[in-house]
């Protein structure tokens, strides 16, 4: 890499085929942008710009936060480092200011891996990985870990895109979330109970004006297939895609997402493998004997609307 190459995402890497773009940057293994046919249907990152408000990164060892940055392991407090600072947590893992190395390149598809090693609070080697795939109408992302340390490990994972329909204003789009619980949060953002959607406004199995939410909210209950729906006026979608071992979502709201027009709304849907607070929960988290391999699968995929814009 020479100095004309370096960004704040690091190595820019596109990827293109068959109508279908994704634009990746090496640091947290980004996804700077997805477009279908010419329709954007991920907020866009320049590359000379960080990733504002987490945009696109990969949540690793664990997604979301760790309340107080504290967790106990075989009777062990450990103390990892307060990366959100005003809320006193550890927030989005160990690796979001990390350059992935490339592992695996071709013209549809790349591999992207980083260790997380022992540090503060963390007393594991793990060997990660992320393989962003073109598919016909999106992108199919993989997770892999390897546990390279000596004892077992806790792991989770997640990733933290915001996403679009093209040109169509984000507070004119409906969202669906197929989520049956929904996880109280304390003033830190951090979960106090989980509760069943039903009766009340967090069940957007049938679908919301995202004009009317303002959510900074986990969810949980989600079964494999289509776990969120983002539809605009035409019938055009955008759909989060879950394999078995993400049962969780995050749902964020940014009323003041910054873009070149101006700031505005844009919406986060964070595929997860487990809970807010997982390492003191334990609620999804996933513990890995020494030399074991996982794992795990989500993706996007859109489909045009009614004017045939973006159609094949």
């Amino acid at each position: 890499m020479t100095a004309s190459d370096l960004t704040p995402t690091g190595r820019s890497i596109v990827l293109e085929a068959a109508g279908v773009r994704a634009e990746l940057g090496t640091v947290a293994a980004v996804l700077r942008g997805l477009t279908v046919d010419g329709v954007e249907v991920t907020e866009s990152i320049p590359a000379g710009s960080a990733p504002p408000m987490a945009a696109g990164i990969v949540l690793a060892p664990w997604p979301n936060r760790v309340r107080d940055a504290v967790w106990t392991l075989d009777g062990e407090r450990q103390q990892l480092d307060i990366t959100e600072v005003s809320r006193a947590n550890a927030i989005h893992g160990l690796l979001r200011n990390t350059d992935y190395e490339v592992r695996e390149q071709a013209p549809g598809a790349v591999t992207l891996g980083a260790l997380i090693p022992p540090q503060h609070g963390w007393p594991f080697l793990l060997d990660t990985w992320v393989r962003y795939e073109l598919s016909p109408d999106g992108l199919a992302v993989t997770h892999g870990v390897v546990n390279r340390s000596a004892r077992t490990a806790p792991y989770a994972t997640g990733a933290h895109p915001y996403f679009r329909i093209g040109a169509n204003p984000v507070d004119e789009l409906e969202l669906m979330v197929a989520a049956s619980v929904y996880y109280e949060v304390d003033t830190r953002m951090n979960p106090v109970a989980a509760h069943s959607v039903e009766g009340t406004p967090y069940d957007l199995r049938t679908g919301a004006p995202l004009a009317e939410l303002t959510l900074d909210t986990p969810f949980g209950g989600v079964a494999p297939g289509v776990a969120a729906r983002l539809t605009a006026p035409d019938g055009a979608t955008v759909e989060l895609l879950h394999d078995a071992a993400w049962r969780y979502l995050q749902v964020f709201t940014a009323r003041d997402f910054p873009r070149a027009a101006g700031r505005g709304l844009a919406v986060a849907l964070e595929p997860m493998t487990a809970a807010p607070d997982a390492l003191n929960s334990g609620d999804g988290l996933r513990w890995l004997a020494p030399g074991e391999r996982w794992e795990g699968h989500w993706g996007i995929r859109y489909t045009a609307g009614r004017s045939g814009a973006g159609s094949r």
